[in-house]
C-alpha cells in the first residue's frame, strides 16, 4: 500500500536530520539550567540502610522556570521529580517553540502541564517536530495542540518507536486525519510497540475472517478510525466484549459483522463490567416502561452508544422525554436524542410545548439538532403560528 508522502520521508529521518538547534544545545553538558555550578553536577553516592531522602530542589532551576513564567506550584503538583534534576533544557524548549510560533504564555503552559518537556533535547525536539510535521499541515496547528495537550507531544521520548507507528499506521491506510486524531487523542497509541499494535490489527483482521467478512484489512482500518482508544487496550477486553454482544443479543455473524464496523466499534474499548452494569441497567429501565427485549436489542444495534451512558443519567434523560410528551416508541427510532443533556432536552421541550408542537404529528427530528438549526426552526414555527 502505497503511504502518504509526508510519511515516506520518515523511514531516513533520524539518520539525515540536523538538529535545528545543535548549535544551542550540543552536548548534555549544556543543558545545565541557567547559573547552576558546575560543582553541583557531581554527585556523590553513599551506603544508608535507611529509606533514601528526596533530594532538594534545584534552586537555579527555579529561578529559571519563575522567570520564564511557569507555574512552580503545578509543576510540584504534577512531577516533582523535575525539579530535582540537575540537567535541564527549559531555555533550549522555550527558544525552540518560540521559533514555531509560540508566545509566552504558551510555552509557560507547556511546561506548567507536563514539567518533562523540559528534559528533551534540542535534537529530541527538532526530530520529533518534523515526524508530527509530516502529520499535521502547519506548525501553529502542532503548537494550537501542544497548548491543549502537551502530553500528546512530549509523554514518549523514543523518537525511532513514533517513527515506526506512524509507518506502520500509515500502511494500514490510515490517512492524515485519522493519525492527526490518534495524536491528538490517544497519544499513548505511538508509545506502544509497533508490536503491540500489530497484535490488535490482527485480531481485528482475525475477527472479520471468523465472521466471514470479505476485507479483515478494511474492517481493521474502519473500526481503529471509529475508535481511537481500541490501540490502548488489550486484545483480551476487546474479545471479551464481542463475545458479550454475540452471546447477549444472539446475533448472526452478518449482524456482529455490521455492529462492529459501524458505530458498534466505539464501545469495543469499554470494560467488559462497565460494559455489562449498562446493559443491564438499561434493560431493567425499558422494561419498566413496558419494552420487550427486542426493543433493547433494536435500541443497541441503532445505538450502541447508549452504553456510554450511566444508569441514572440515562432514567433522567428517558424520564425527561416521556414527560414532555415523547413516546418510548418515538425514543427507539430516534435514539440519538439521548446525545444531549438533561437540561438541554428539557429547555428544548419547554421552548416547543410554548408554540403548540405536536410531536405525535411532527415527530421528534428537532430534538435532534444543532442549536443554530433549532433556533432556526424555532423562528419559523413562530412565524407561522402568527400567521
Amino acid at each position: 500500500m502505497t503511504l502518504m508522502p509526508g510519511v515516506q520521508g520518515l523511514l531516513g529521518l533520524n539518520r539525515t536530520l540536523v538538529p535545528a538547534f545543535s548549535r544551542f544545545v550540543s552536548s548534555p553538558a549544556q543543558l545545565t539550567s541557567v547559573g547552576l555550578p558546575r560543582g553541583l553536577c557531581t554527585v556523590t553516592a553513599t551506603v544508608s540502610n535507611s529509606k533514601p531522602s528526596v533530594g532538594p530542589e534545584n534552586e537555579s532551576l527555579l529561578e529559571s522556570l519563575t522567570f520564564m513564567g511557569v507555574d512552580v506550584k503545578m509543576v510540584r503538583q504534577r512531577q516533582p521529580g523535575v525539579l530535582r534534576k540537575i540537567i535541564t533544557n527549559e531555555q533550549g524548549l522555550a527558544h525552540f517553540l518560540h521559533g514555531k510560533g509560540a508566545s509566552r504564555k504558551v510555552v509557560a503552559g507547556i511546561i506548567s502541564r507536563y514539567p518533562r518537556a523540559i528534559t528533551r533535547s534540542g535534537e529530541h525536539l527538532a526530530q520529533r517536530w518534523a515526524m508530527w510535521r509530516s502529520v499535521f499541515k502547519s506548525d501553529s496547528e502542532i503548537v494550537s495542540i501542544l497548548d491543549r495537550s502537551p502530553e500528546s507531544f512530549f509523554r514518549s521520548s523514543d523518537n525511532d518507536n513514533l517513527e515506526k507507528n506512524i509507518v506502520f499506521l500509515g500502511s494500514l491506510g490510515l490517512n492524515a486525519k485519522d493519525l492527526h486524531r490518534l495524536l491528538t487523542t490517544a497519544p499513548r497509541t505511538f508509545s506502544n510497540s509497533v508490536e503491540l499494535n500489530r497484535q490488535m490489527v490482527e485480531f481485528l483482521e482475525d475477527v472479520c475472517a471468523e465472521l466471514g467478512g470479505e476485507d479483515p484489512g478494511q474492517f481493521a482500518k474502519v473500526v481503529i478510525s471509529r475508535n481511537l482508544y481500541i490501540l490502548i487496550r488489550s486484545t483480551k477486553r476487546v474479545k471479551a466484549n464481542i463475545d458479550f454482544l454475540k452471546a447477549t443479543f444472539k446475533m448472526s455473524d452478518p449482524e456482529l459483522l455490521a455492529l462492529l464496523q459501524g458505530a458498534g466499534a466505539e464501545i469495543l474499548d469499554l470494560s467488559n463490567e462497565y460494559l455489562k452494569r449498562n446493559l443491564k441497567m438499561l434493560q431493567e429501565k425499558l422494561a419498566s416502561l413496558g419494552c420487550r427485549k427486542v426493543d433493547v436489542k433494536k435500541l443497541i444495534v441503532c445505538y450502541p452508544t447508549v452504553l456510554f451512558i450511566g444508569s441514572d443519567t440515562l432514567s433522567s434523560k428517558l424520564d425527561c422525554l416521556l414527560k414532555g410528551g415523547i413516546t418510548m416508541r418515538q425514543i427507539l427510532e430516534k435514539p440519538k436524542v439521548l446525545e444531549y443533556s438533561t437540561q438541554n432536552i428539557t429547555g428544548r421541550l419547554e421552548e416547543l410545548h410554548k408554540l403548540r408542537y405536536d410531536f405525535e404529528k411532527n415527530g421528534i427530528n428537532i430534538l435532534d439538532s444543532s442549536r443554530k438549526r433549532f433556533d432556526a426552526k424555532l423562528e419559523r414555527l413562530a412565524l407561522s403560528s402568527e400567521e
